[in-house]
């Protein structure tokens, strides 16, 4: 079995400097480079850091003993909370594995698990069976994780191409937004949302969606209405209050937005210009949240399966844990639209 000593020696520091880095011990400066050397040599020798666990890690490889405790790493704080989208699925998921007889071991956000000595806690001390990852969290965890032996790894919405999905088919679901509103006479369409996994615009599912329909009906884009967010809420009701006030600027017949919660500030900002929905810009969206069907007028949206996406998840990774490895590295489950008030005029 590795050693402090080992690690050390690899690294090139003392004893208790590699101590200090594995304990997390902040009584002392230690450079962030060399933190980073550290802990990469303990992935590369499998350290694992006291006697205990590393007697329980020899006695599960030998017996194969599962501990019946689930991670759950997700993207951001705010799906912690009473998110409308990843709310329902984090629930369903957590449902069926309580159901199964497992438990939560440990929930985390990615930024909290930059630190690596709480990843490291997590996943060799907690002794967890398999992790769910919910959203993005960044290659540098995914990277880490896929190293980790006889670790079940499931993803909704997350990075990493070896790690099977559960997901949507969000390009597919955006284009028949789109085309929906093209069906309805538009042919100048603006887009509202966010950067994809390479924090770019043109990474992000949902607007790959949109050019796509764009593109497949011969209709140009307006680069003026194309509207990136950053997800961030604030920034659609001021990004439209923005164009709208503006002289020189056309303003589209309809918007596509990439999310409910983004589809409503817009809204809000559209009806603040004393405009009509949808006479004079009509609306649409993706994912079809609790609160959709309650605005005035009604949104238009795409409806996502959280709730079986959550529960689907759940299924694959009890699959994984029972030896049984998935057929499929990506699980798509249906959408369908659900038209409303917000996209289709009535003329009298």
């Amino acid at each position: 079995m590795p050693t402090l000593k080992d690690i050390a020696d690899l690294v090139g520091v003392s004893i208790s400097t590699a101590s200090r880095v594995v304990r997390n011990d902040t009584s002392r400066h230690i450079n962030p480079e060399t933190k980073a050397k550290v802990w990469e040599a303990v992935r590369q020798l499998n350290y694992t850091p006291n006697e205990s666990a590393r007697h329980l890690v020899n006695k599960q490889k030998v017996e194969k003993k599962q501990t019946k405790q689930i991670g759950c790493i997700i993207q951001t704080a705010r799906q912690k909370d009473d998110h409308p989208y990843y709310s329902p699925i984090i629930t369903a998921f957590t449902k069926k594995i309580l159901e199964s007889g497992y438990s939560l071991g440990f929930m985390h956000t990615s930024d909290e698990l930059k630190d690596e000595a709480l990843l490291h806690r997590c996943i060799h001390d907690i002794q967890v069976d398999g992790i769910i990852i919910v959203g993005e969290v960044g290659p540098e965890i995914v990277d880490y994780l896929l190293k980790v032996d006889e670790l079940a790894l499931i993803g909704i919405c997350t990075n990493g191409t070896e790690i099977t999905m559960v997901d949507y088919d969000r390009i597919h679901a955006a284009k028949s937004a789109v085309d929906h509103l093209i069906s309805q006479g538009h042919q100048s369409i603006g887009f509202v949302g966010g950067p994809g996994h390479t924090s770019e615009l043109n990474s992000e599912e949902r607007f790959q969606g949109f050019k796509f329909a764009m593109y497949d009906a011969g209709i140009p884009l307006n680069k003026e209405w194309v509207i990136d967010t950053r997800w961030e809420i604030d920034r659609s009701y001021e990004s439209i209050m923005e164009r709208l006030k503006r002289t020189d600027l056309e303003r589209p017949t309809a918007i596509f937005s990439a999310s409910d919660q983004l589809a409503i500030p817009a809204m809000r900002a559209v009806i603040e210009n004393q405009l009509r929905i949808p006479e004079d810009i009509a609306f649409i969206s993706m994912d079809n949240i609790d609160f959709a069907q309650y605005t005035t007028p009604p949104l238009s949206s795409v409806h996502v399966p959280k709730v079986e996406i959550g529960t689907t998840a759940a299924s694959t990774l009890l699959d994984m844990l029972n030896g049984e490895q998935p057929q499929l590295s990506k699980v798509l489950l249906p959408h369908r639209l659900i038209v409303r008030q917000s996209s289709v005029f009535t003329r009298n």
